[in-house]
């Protein structure tokens, strides 16, 4: 009887540890929760939207350009982060592999493609961008931030680029082609 009333007293206390408002349902002897459910969907959701993308670096853009839009809303300010939010842009939505920081010549890799990422932030008086030629890449993302922080890119050939006599060629954004990705 004492072992009866102990075990009983076992199950109480592990059901009192138990949050039972994230409990959805309860399946093959386990309680499937909202949290795994919604995470599910999460993921669902990115794959549908980011096909290319490797999976873990999602919640990283999506904070990121959070946090920058939040603290901006807040301070007036912006943060020194947009580069890096159009990197992670180009790797979620293109499979752009990226090069270590400071890597010269490129951003990162798109198969056989050295791939230089500038980004256009959203306190940009105009939509360009200025290219270094002297860099080693084949191809240009350029990526758009605009003031509601919605994110989009647009991908073009380095060969496609006007001949320029000089190191740097302004790259206008209503110039790219727009048969590219966006989120």
């Amino acid at each position: 009887m004492l072992f009866w009333l102990m075990s009983i007293n076992q199950d109480f206390l592990r059901m009192d540890s138990i949050d039972w408002d994230d409990r959805a349902f309860f399946d093959d002897d386990e309680w499937v929760t909202w949290s795994e459910i919604n995470e599910q969907l999460r993921h669902k959701e990115w794959r549908a939207k980011y096909p290319n993308a490797v999976q873990t670096m999602i919640p990283y853009f999506e904070s990121l350009i959070s946090l920058a839009e939040s603290y901006h809303l807040e301070t007036g300010l912006h943060l020194n982060a947009y580069g890096d939010i159009g990197e992670l842009f180009g790797a979620i939505t293109y499979g752009i592999k990226l090069n270590r920081t400071y890597a010269q010549g490129a951003d990162g890799r798109l198969g056989n493609d050295h791939v230089e990422i500038k980004t256009i932030t959203p306190f940009k008086k105009k939509d360009e961008v200025l290219v270094d030629l002297s860099g080693n890449f084949s191809k240009l993302l350029v990526v758009k931030i605009n003031e509601a922080f919605q994110v989009c890119g647009r991908m073009v050939d380095r060969r496609s680029l006007p001949t320029q006599r000089g190191r740097y060629l302004r790259v206008r954004w209503a110039d790219l082609p727009s048969s590219t990705s966006g989120s």
